[in-house]
C-alpha cells in the first residue's frame, strides 16, 4: 500500500511538472515587484503582476504557447523612494529563446495609453468594431491571428499619466510631461524590463504610433546613450517626424503641398476611384504645379481659373472654397469635401464622413467621430480583458486618453526646440543610422491621415543622405487614415510588410 502511494505521488508529481515549472517561472518573473518598497498614495491600488498562460493560432494556423503579464515597473529617485510605476502588458512565446526578437511598443497623444496598438495591431486580441468598422457601441474582443507575436514577443507599456501608469504624489505627474524626461522615463521602463527578464541577448525593436513615433526616435537615442541598450529596428506607424512641416500647412507652401495627396486620397475613396496611380498624379500635381503656385504671386486669369478648378477636383472642395483660401486649403477639408452638405470629415481619416452636430457652424467644433467616437472602446474593453483574462485587478480607472498631459506637454526639452511646430525627429534617425549600422527603419501610413500627412514622411526619408537610408529605411502606405488597423484588410496587409521587415534581420524569425 505505501508503496502504491509513492508510485501515485511520483506519478502526479511528474504529470503537475510543467505547472510547477511554470508557476515556478511566474514567480521569478513577479519577485522584482514584490521585492519593491511598499507603495504609497494611489499606488496602493495596483496589484502584484499577474502571469497567465494562453495559446495563439496565427493566419498559417500555426499554434504559440505564450505567457502573458500584466504588471509594473517601479521608479525610484536619488533618495531611494518610489516616485512612479509604469504598467505594461508582456506576451512571450513559450520555449523560444531568450535571443527572440522583443518588441517595446507605445501610443502616442501625447497622453494616449498603448491600448490602440494593443488592442488594434499587435496583440493576440483585437477589438472588431463591426462590418464597417466604426461601431463602437457594439464593438467585441476576438482573437488576432495576425498579432505580431508571431514574429516577435511584445511589450506594451504606458507612459505616466496614461492607462494605470501613475506618480506617488499626483502634482509630479507634470515632472514627466516634457519631451526629454519621457524619453528617459521610458528608456529606464526599457532597460528594467531587459534586466528583469534577461533578455540582454534579444534584438529590440521599438514601435510607436502618431506621437509615439517620434517618441521612438527619442527613446532609441536615450536607451543608445543612457542604458547602454542598441536598438536593431524601429517601426514608426502615422508617426510625427517633422512639426514645421506638419502644423503650418494653413499657412506655408511646402506644408500644404505635402498634405494635398491626402487629401487626394481621401476624395478617391468617396468616389471609389482610388489608385495607386491616381495617387501618384497627385503627388506629382502637389510638389510641382501646385507648390509652385501657392509659393509664387496669386494666379490671375485663366490659369486662376484652370488651378483653383483642378485643385476643386482633385480634393472635393467647392471652387468658391478653394478660390476664398487661395488653395491653401487647411482646415477647409472638415466640412466643405465631397459635396456632403451637413457632414463633416475627421482628420484622423479624411474620407471619413459622419452627421455635423453644427451644421450652422462654418468651423468644425464638435467632438472628432474616430478620436473621440467609436475608438474610445478600446479603453473599457481592455480594462474588462485586463481584469478577467490577464488577472490584473485594480479598482484605478485605465485612462486610455488624458487631455490633461496632451495640454501641460513641454516641447522644449532635448532635440525638437521650443514648441510643437519646432519638434523634429530627423536628426535623431540621422545619428541612429550613421551610428548603429544595423538599425533599420519602417514608416507606415495611411493615404487618407490628415493628422500626421504620409508626404511629410516622404519628405523627411527623400532627404536622407543615400548613404544612411539605402535598403535601411523604407515607408509603406495603406488605405485608411491615421489608424488605418481598425479595418482587418489593413490590418493584415500592415502585419505581412511587419514580418518581412523583421524577417530582413538575422534574429527576426517566427516562433517555433
Amino acid at each position: 500500500m505505501r508503496l502504491r502511494s509513492l508510485l501515485f505521488i511520483a506519478s502526479l508529481t511528474a504529470a503537475l511538472a510543467p505547472a510547477l515549472a511554470f508557476a515556478q517561472g511566474a514567480a521569478e518573473r513577479r519577485a522584482p515587484a514584490q521585492q519593491s518598497a511598499v507603495r504609497e498614495g494611489v499606488l496602493k491600488l495596483l496589484p502584484a503582476d499577474s502571469v497567465t498562460a494562453h495559446e495563439l493560432t496565427t493566419a498559417e494556423g500555426r499554434r504559440i504557447a505564450y505567457t502573458a503579464t500584466a504588471g509594473t515597473l517601479d521608479l525610484f529617485g536619488q533618495d531611494g523612494g518610489q516616485n512612479a510605476a509604469i504598467f505594461y502588458t508582456a506576451y512571450i512565446a513559450r520555449d523560444a529563446g531568450p535571443d527572440r526578437p522583443i518588441t517595446f511598443a507605445f501610443n502616442g497623444g501625447p497622453g494616449a495609453a498603448s491600448t490602440f496598438l494593443h488592442l488594434g495591431l499587435v496583440g493576440p486580441k483585437v477589438l472588431d468594431f463591426g462590418p464597417d468598422g466604426r461601431d463602437g457601441a457594439n464593438a467585441k474582443l476576438v482573437d488576432n491571428p495576425h498579432s505580431w507575436l508571431d514574429f516577435t514577443d511584445l511589450v506594451l507599456i504606458d507612459p505616466i499619466g496614461t492607462g494605470w501608469s501613475r506618480t506617488v504624489k499626483a502634482d509630479d505627474a507634470s515632472n514627466y510631461y516634457n519631451v526629454g524626461s519621457d524619453a528617459q522615463t521610458m528608456a529606464k521602463a526599457i532597460a528594467l524590463y531587459v534586466a528583469h527578464n534577461n533578455r540582454a541577448n534579444s534584438p529590440k525593436y521599438l514601435l510607436g504610433e502618431s506621437y509615439g513615433g517620434f517618441r521612438a526616435a527619442k527613446v532609441a537615442s536615450a536607451l543608445q546613450q543612457s542604458q547602454g541598450i542598441i536598438i536593431a529596428g524601429t517601426v514608426m506607424l502615422s508617426p510625427l517626424l517633422e512639426g514645421q512641416l506638419m502644423f503650418n500647412a494653413d499657412q506655408f507652401a511646402l506644408g500644404a503641398a505635402l498634405e494635398l495627396p491626402s487629401l487626394a486620397a481621401a476624395e478617391a475613396d468617396r468616389r471609389k476611384s482610388f489608385s495607386e496611380s491616381g495617387q501618384r498624379d497627385a503627388e506629382r500635381f502637389a510638389l510641382g504645379e501646385y507648390l509652385t503656385t501657392l509659393a509664387g504671386p496669386a494666379p490671375a486669369g485663366d490659369a486662376a481659373t484652370a488651378f483653383y478648378n483642378k485643385v476643386s477636383a482633385l480634393t472635393g472642395i467647392p471652387q468658391d472654397i478653394v478660390i476664398r483660401n487661395r488653395g491653401f486649403l487647411g482646415d477647409a477639408y472638415a466640412k466643405h469635401s465631397g459635396n456632403e452638405a451637413g457632414k463633416v470629415m475627421s482628420p484622423y481619416d479624411a474620407a471619413f464622413a459622419t452627421p455635423d452636430p453644427y451644421p450652422e457652424s462654418d468651423y468644425d467644433r464638435g467632438d472628432d467621430a474616430i478620436l473621440d467616437g467609436f475608438t474610445r472602446a478600446y479603453g473599457g474593453a481592455f480594462a474588462d480583458y485586463a481584469r478577467n483574462e490577464l488577472g490584473f485587478k485594480t479598482e484605478m480607472t485605465y485612462t486610455l486618453l488624458e487631455s490633461d498631459v496632451s495640454r501641460r506637454w513641454e516641447w522644449g526639452s532635448g532635440r525638437g526646440g521650443g514648441s510643437r511646430f519646432q519638434a523634429s525627429a530627423t536628426d535623431d534617425i540621422r545619428q541612429m543610422l550613421a551610428s548603429n549600422p544595423s538599425f533599420h527603419l519602417l514608416i507606415a501610413h495611411g493615404y487618407s491621415d490628415l493628422v500626421t500627412p504620409y508626404g511629410v514622411s516622404r519628405y523627411v526619408v527623400d532627404h536622407l543622405p543615400p548613404s544612411l537610408a539605402e535598403n535601411r529605411v523604407s515607408l509603406k502606405l495603406y488605405r485608411g487614415g491615421h489608424m488605418f488597423y481598425t479595418t482587418a484588410g489593413q490590418r493584415a496587409a500592415f502585419t505581412a510588410d511587419a514580418k518581412a521587415f523583421y524577417a530582413g534581420h538575422p534574429a527576426g524569425t517566427p516562433a517555433d
